[in-house]
C-alpha cells in the first residue's frame, strides 16, 4: 500500500515538514514513513565514530516518529534509517510512495542554493509527487487558508489531478492562471465542491502546484521552490 515519506533531519524546517506530512496521511488516510539519513562526512572512518554518529542519527529518527506519533490521532508511523545521501534515499522511497514531503533547508550553514539541493534533487527526481515545505517553525492554522494554485499556463493532466485532489481533500478553491490553456471542465465535474477562481498571485496561497517538467535548474519549480511564500508541490514525470 502506498504511504507518505517524510524526509527529516531534527531542523525546524524538518519540523515544519513534519507538520505537512501529517496532515497528508491523515486526510489521506495513510501511514506515514519517516525517514533520515547519514553519513561519514570525511573519507574512512574508525568503527567507534561511525558508532557514534550512528547512534546520534538513530535519535534523530527516533525524534521525528515520536513527535509524529504523539501529534497524530492513530496513525501509523514507520521509519527508515538510511546510511548515504539523503537525496538519493528519499527518491528510492519515492518509488512506493504516494507523496514524499520535505523541508526546502536543513540543519547545515551552508548558502541557500547549496542546502536546498537535497530538497531540489528529489523535486527533481522523484517518481511520485514531492511537497517542499518552506519556512522554519510550524505551520500556523490559518483562520482563512487560501486557495490551491496551478502555476503553469498549460499544466499536464497529472498537475490538474493533483491539485484538484488537494483542494478537494483540504476544502479550498482550486485557483488557475487566467490564461490557462486547458479546459479543466472535466477535473471540474469530478470535483463539484471545489471553487474555480483566477488565480493573481502566489501571496495567500495554501499550496502551489507545478509541473516536474518545469523543474529543471533555471524553471519554473526551480524559482518557486527558492522563492515561494508557501510549500510548493512538484507533480508529473
Amino acid at each position: 500500500m502506498k504511504h507518505i515519506v517524510l524526509g527529516y533531519d531534527g531542523s525546524a524546517f524538518s519540523m515544519q515538514a513534519l507538520d505537512w506530512a501529517l496532515d497528508e496521511a491523515e486526510l489521506r488516510g495513510l501511514s506515514l514513513t519517516v525517514a533520515h539519513a547519514w553519513q561519514w562526512p570525511y573519507g574512512e572512518a574508525p568503527e567507534e565514530a561511525r558508532s557514534h554518529l550512528r547512534k546520534a542519527a538513530e535519535h534523530v529518527l527516533w525524534h521525528g516518529a515520536d513527535c509524529a506519533r504523539h501529534t497524530s490521532s492513530g496513525l501509523t508511523v514507520e521509519t527508515d534509517l538510511h546510511e548515504g545521501p539523503p537525496a538519493e534515499r528519499l527518491v528510492e522511497l519515492s518509488h512506493e510512495a504516494a507523496l514524499v514531503v520535505v523541508g526546502s533547508r536543513g540543519l547545515s550553514a551552508l548558502p541557500r542554493a547549496v542546502v536546498g539541493s537535497v530538497a531540489g534533487y528529489v523535486a527533481t527526481h522523484a517518481h511520485c509527487p514531492v511537497i517542499v515545505v518552506r519556512g522554519p517553525g510550524p505551520l500556523p492554522a490559518a483562520s482563512q487558508p487560501g486557495p490551491v494554485v496551478v502555476a503553469d499556463r498549460d499544466p499536464d493532466g497529472v498537475v490538474l489531478d493533483f491539485a484538484f485532489e488537494e483542494a478537494a481533500l483540504r476544502r479550498l478553491p482550486l485557483a488557475v492562471p487566467a490564461d490557462l490553456s486547458a479546459d479543466v471542465s472535466g477535473w471540474a465535474a469530478r470535483h463539484p465542491g471545489v471553487p474555480l477562481q483566477q488565480a493573481a498571485d502566489f501571496g495567500t496561497a495554501t499550496l502551489v502546484v507545478v509541473g516536474r517538467r518545469r523543474a529543471a535548474p533555471a524553471g519554473v519549480a526551480a524559482s518557486l521552490l527558492q522563492h515561494a511564500p508557501c510549500p510548493v508541490a512538484v507533480v508529473g514525470g
